[in-house]
């Protein structure tokens, strides 16, 4: 217990007296973990509005269906059948074609009583409900149309007028939609050579409308041609999956089940899709977070050289020194991982569309052990990837050597001297200055190339949800949606990056403060010695972003596409100009960022860092 007093205590100052050093910690493991933690419960509070309709409107907890008159018996059956409480229905179901201020979109029309049902009541939410001549429109639909209360609609040529918009859990809410007619639909968008194949009649993205049973009876000429939708209420409703597993259809004539969950799954797609943004954002934070502590950890090991001299010469182990080097970085691992676990469920909700076709909005997801687990477990496997090597080559290292705390010696390299000596001054020190630290130019590269990589998915996803929105089965508002996670997950990642490119340019200014003043000492001036140190990362920086570009961020877009079952080909690839400007951009902002301590560390006096 003492032993681990003693650690506990000596992490702890050594964290207080470097009070920025530790804040950029913090900031750069709290980026995964809250993105990681965003990505891990956003479909959980996206299915907070499901859920509040499903509780309003009585909604079913299996939805069954059959596609002709003399397939009805089969749902009757099914009625009455073991864990079956209660039921509505069966309605007649007719497909259309909806016309309203000249636009014309398939509809599924819904026969409904006037009375109020014990099994999914749709809840209303302008107007009233069904009577004669009238039609409700699912709340989504009406307004992806922009329908209003009172205005007038034809359905396959008959006139009707809109007397309600109301909302169901027996559907998810448009673009969304659970096929209940025989001619069978699709979603999402048709090319020409694609239309010219489909079967007639399909219907293309149909919406949800609800008229009196008579009306819908009217619209069709052969009453045997009527599809039929029962809505049921099972004992237990959690089991509605077992019960749709236990009642397979037969054949043809059966009924086609569909229980609740997954209708909740279809509701909460666009979540899915945030979801698997926001986890793919956290694994390139949490990559670049641990090049971002790597270079940390190696300047601040390096400051404390002496210190762990110090150590094992009062009686530290090597065990004890390197404990104590790591438990600063588990502590601030901790730390992140809690920050981030509040703030990703805090934020969540903000991620989430509560969409038009539902009730209510999301609310705070609810904190679980697993989810809390995983964000623990990847902040603490970031801080030990970062730490454990530099940390037990510390713990290793002589004890006179350490308390000497001799500048390390420049390695010699035959041809980089005979390449470098024929370069200008500055591009001369940058070369030697990157040479001395390869590891640091190795993980320079890789940041910049996992910040690009990022840029060119976000390209691409940005031209397919403003070309191509309805080839995802998205509206407006879901597009919306998506781009401001696509906007969460970019200003996060460059944020980090451009902490990356301060803290190492910032540790290459400490590590090189005695050679930069040797170089001044023999005749470099001072802006030789601050280009030297600039050009150090903008070189790296280069290199970084055109292999983010290709083919790290191709490479990336494909395994999004491989993860989600996406269609690459549909996606429009980022143009060469456009490659071209983020390679370019890219390595002037790591000069804009680098120039500021670049230029303090020319003007240090020679007296002083000597």
């Amino acid at each position: 217990m003492g032993r681990v007093l003693l650690v506990g205590r000596l992490a702890v100052r050594d964290l207080l007296r470097r009070r920025t050093e530790t804040a950029l910690l913090l900031l750069a493991v709290m980026a995964a973990t809250t993105t990681l933690t965003l990505g891990l419960v956003v479909r959980d509070a996206a299915g907070d509005p499901y859920v509040s309709t499903r509780e309003a409107t009585s909604g079913p907890d299996v939805v069954a269906g059959v596609g002709r008159l003399a397939q009805l018996p089969g749902l009757e059956d099914l009625a009455r059948g073991d864990g079956v409480a209660g039921h509505s229905g069966p309605y007649p179901v007719a497909p259309a074609k909806l016309q309203v201020s000249g636009r014309v979109s398939d509809v599924q029309a819904v026969g409904r009583d006037a009375a109020p049902a014990s099994v999914d009541q749709p809840e209303v939410l302008q107007g009233g409900w069904v009577g004669d001549g009238g039609v409700v429109v699912e709340a989504a639909f009406a307004t992806a149309l922009g329908v209003r209360v009172g205005d007038p609609v034809t359905l396959d040529g008959r006139s009707f007028r809109v007397v309600g918009v109301a909302v169901s859990a027996a559907m998810p809410p448009y673009p969304g939609s659970s096929c209940l007619v025989a001619v069978g639909c699709m979603s999402g968008a048709v090319s020409g050579d694609t239309a010219a194949g489909l079967p007639p009649g399909l219907l293309h993205n149909p919406g949800l409308v609800w008229l009196t049973q008579a009306d819908v009876r009217r619209l069709t000429p052969d009453p045997g041609s009527l599809s039929y939708v029962m809505n049921l209420k099972l004992t237990h409703p959690d089991e509605a999956r077992a019960f749709v597993g236990a009642n397979p259809p037969a054949g043809r004539d059966a009924p086609r089940l569909t229980a609740w969950q997954d209708i909740l799954d279809d509701a909460t797609e666009v979540a899915g899709d945030s979801q698997i943004l926001l986890l793919i954002g956290a694994w390139l934070l949490g990559l670049l977070a641990v090049a971002t502590l790597s270079v940390l950890v190696g300047g601040r090991m390096a400051d404390q050289t002496r210190r762990v001299g110090l150590l094992k010469a009062v009686g530290g182990t090597p065990g004890l020194v390197a404990a104590v080097l790591l438990a600063e970085y588990v502590l601030v691992a901790v730390v992140a991982a809690a920050a981030g676990l509040a703030v990703g469920s805090l934020t969540a909700p903000l991620l989430t569309e509560s969409s038009a076709g539902l009730v209510g909005g999301a609310g705070t997801p609810s904190m679980t052990v697993s989810t809390a687990g995983v964000v623990t477990a990847v902040a603490l496997a970031v801080a030990v990837a970062a730490t454990v090597v530099p940390a037990v080559r510390a713990a290793r290292s002589s004890t006179v050597t350490a308390l000497a705390d001799a500048p390390r010696p420049p390695r010699r390299v035959g041809w980089l001297i005979a390449i470098s000596a024929r370069l200008p001054v500055p591009l001369l020190l940058a070369l030697r200055v990157a040479a001395r630290r390869p590891r640091r130019v190795v993980l320079a590269v890789a940041g910049v190339a996992i910040t690009v990589s990022g840029i060119y998915v976000v390209l691409v996803l940005n031209a397919f949800l403003s070309t191509q929105p309805l080839a995802g089965g998205y509206d407006a508002a879901q597009v919306e949606l998506l781009r401001q996670v696509l906007l969460v997950w970019m200003v996060i990642l460059l944020c980090l990056a451009a902490v990356n490119a301060v803290v190492i340019t910032w540790a290459t200014v400490l590590d090189n403060r005695r050679s930069s003043a040797l170089a001044r000492a023999l005749g470099a001036t001072p802006g030789e010695v601050s280009v030297a140190l600039a050009a150090a990362q903008v070189l790296p920086a280069l290199a970084g972003a055109v292999l983010g570009a290709f083919p790290g961020g191709f490479a990336l877009f494909a395994a999004l596409n491989a993860i989600t079952g996406g269609d690459g080909g549909r996606a429009t690839l980022p143009s060469l100009w456009q490659l071209l400007t983020v390679v370019l951009a890219t390595v002037l902002v790591v000069a804009a960022l680098t120039a500021v301590p670049a230029r303090l560390a020319g003007r240090r006096p020679v007296t002083e860092a000597l």
